[in-house]
């Protein structure tokens, strides 16, 4: 029976580490015997009272897999709340770059180095998965201006990246028809990947039938408001957000494919989960001329709501390069927008 008891609603702090060593990050396998056990997971352990997240990643290191870290170069990758029914738990997890030793299963358990494309949703605990969509996405979606022109794109993609490490692209284009917009995105396809860069589609799931190729599909909600209800999918919502109904249930969109939304509330934020999207956007974080009727956000506003979103999240709406870092502070993913880059 579920713990409905005082302390129910108080999640239980988890400092979690995404150690990396280029490519590889390091995984552990929980003992048979613990909550979730025989499962992957990233190393971590609880926050004691009045300790900080750093702290805590130094102590949990050392003593889970016998590696010092370096507290000041690490940096937060995304923060998940989860409810698993007998538990509640908030993972604050963040990258460790700078550490010395070898990596050992002090704890009995056993540790591997694992490439990031290799990682497997079913191999790790739900609340988990998020972890794995953070690590594999940008830091920034560059999403085109209105036009047509193939030229004006492969222009302002060169010159965004001469100054970007990672980026992707979402070619956002509401005013063509389906047909020039297909023929478009035909277009732009080799251009990102000349680039080495993901392209994301913004429209209905249908796009990538004729258009595979691409990296995913961003859902806007008029889009999303035309979907079945996840409510006629096997299972209630609540069953399908703790991941007891396959994907394939409730997501518009084959695995293997990005799925993004835009979303403007927490409602949208926790319907994008219930869909499995693999990211969403929040916006408007600052006033914009595009929407000037809509309530911008500000970080303190962001931060809650990310918090509470059960998927990596972009800033969108007033920000740029230079807001990077302040969306990953206040447990973003990065930001996504148009004016920053677009001429």
């Amino acid at each position: 029976m579920p713990n409905t008891g005082p302390d129910r609603a108080l999640p239980v702090h988890v400092a979690v580490g995404v150690v990396a060593d280029g490519a590889r990050v390091l995984i552990a396998r929980r003992p048979s015997g613990k909550h979730m056990g025989g499962l992957l997971e990233f190393p971590g352990g609880k926050v004691d009272p009045g300790e900080s997240v750093r702290a805590a990643l130094v102590r949990e290191l050392a003593e889970e897999v016998g590696l010092e870290a370096d507290p000041v170069g690490m940096e937060p990758l995304i923060q998940i709340e989860h409810d698993y029914g007998d538990k509640s738990v908030l993972l604050d997890v963040w990258r460790v770059r700078d550490f010395k030793g070898v990596p050992r299963g002090l704890e009995g358990q056993p540790v591997n180095w694992m490439r990031v494309e290799d990682l497997n949703d079913t191999d790790f605990p739900v609340a988990n998965r998020p972890i794995i969509r953070a690590l594999r996405l940008p830091p920034e979606w560059l999403v085109t201006g209105e036009s047509d022109d193939v030229g004006q794109i492969s222009r302002n993609l060169a010159l965004a990246l001469s100054v970007r490490s990672r980026s992707g692209l979402l070619l956002r284009q509401p005013q063509l028809a389906v047909e020039a917009y297909l023929r478009l995105a035909h277009e732009v396809l080799p251009l990102c990947k000349a680039h080495g860069i993901p392209l994301m589609l913004h429209g209905g799931p249908s796009l990538l039938q004729v258009l595979p190729e691409a990296a995913g599909i961003h859902l806007p909600q008029s889009v999303v408001r035309q979907l079945p209800d996840v409510r006629s999918a096997k299972g209630t919502p609540s069953s399908i957000q703790q991941g007891f109904v396959p994907a394939s249930e409730a997501r518009p969109v084959a695995a293997g494919k990005w799925l993004g939304v835009s979303c403007h509330s927490p409602a949208e934020l926790a319907h994008a989960a219930l869909i499995g999207a693999d990211y969403a956007t929040l916006s408007p974080l600052n006033p914009t001329s595009s929407h000037p009727e809509r309530e911008p956000l500000g970080w303190d506003s962001f931060r809650g709501w990310v918090r509470a979103a059960r998927c990596p999240v972009y800033a969108m709406g007033g920000v740029g390069l230079r807001d990077i870092p302040s969306s990953i502070g206040h447990g973003g993913q990065g930001i996504a927008g148009i004016s920053h880059w677009w001429r």
